[in-house]
């Protein structure tokens, strides 16, 4: 009688989640906390702006869309120049984010798979447009940070130089705390009342649960 082959334990998957949410939400603070139980954070504005400057097919595509001014002789990004364009020209917003956020995607697709060799079981994403640019649906989980707006403006007001009216003008251009419920898997709550450890460490527990599922 054949001895029956024994099973191999299944292979542990890496997964991709996201983590987003409005200006103000605290989603870099909650990322903070998943780095504290030893997982992965790419921030993605960090590695988007280092991709600018130094990603030759996104720079010379930026050359091409608003001229030498771009880039000082240093090959820094002229990021106020370029603003004043993009905020009055949604083409040309249009045009650069078509150029930046493609290439940040496929380099935090590289820097997850690194992770992953190194036996990561799972890497979060932290980005501010992953809906808008539809970057979530590479992801296998997405978090969604929120607050309501008065506490994210306070929080903004305290945070950087700028006005209420201002804050609430870039409030006013994302998309609406309920649309962006609607695409997560797990909602944090960060409104000052309840305690985003115990959230966090229940996404945390839940998303292991999930590493050992079939490839």
């Amino acid at each position: 009688m054949p001895v029956p082959e024994q099973q191999s334990p299944p292979t542990p998957k890496c997964l991709r989640v996201g983590v987003t949410g409005g200006i103000g939400s605290g989603k870099t603070t909650v990322c903070r906390i998943f780095q504290s139980m030893g997982i992965p954070v790419y921030d993605a504005d960090t590695w988007a702006k280092w991709l600018i400057e130094n990603d030759p097919e996104v720079k010379n595509g930026i050359l091409d869309l608003f001229g030498p001014e771009a880039y000082n002789e240093a090959g820094s990004y002229q990021r106020a120049f370029i603003a004043g364009i993009v905020f009055q020209d949604p083409a040309k917003l249009a045009a650069l984010n078509a150029l930046v956020h493609p290439a940040v995607e496929r380099h935090g697709k590289s820097w997850h798979e690194e992770w992953a060799n190194k036996g990561a079981p799972y890497t979060v994403k932290e980005a501010a447009l992953m809906i808008e640019s539809g970057t979530y649906k590479h992801l296998d989980y997405l978090i969604v940070v929120t607050a309501p707006v008065e506490v994210r403006v306070e929080r903004v007001l305290r945070r950087d130089q700028t006005t209420e009216e201002q804050v609430r003008a870039r409030i006013n251009q994302q998309i609406t705390e309920a649309d962006r419920i609607k695409f997560a898997t797990f909602v944090i709550h960060n409104d000052g009342k309840r305690l985003l450890i115990p959230q966090v460490w229940q996404a945390h527990r839940l998303i292991l649960k999930q590493t050992l599922v079939q490839i």
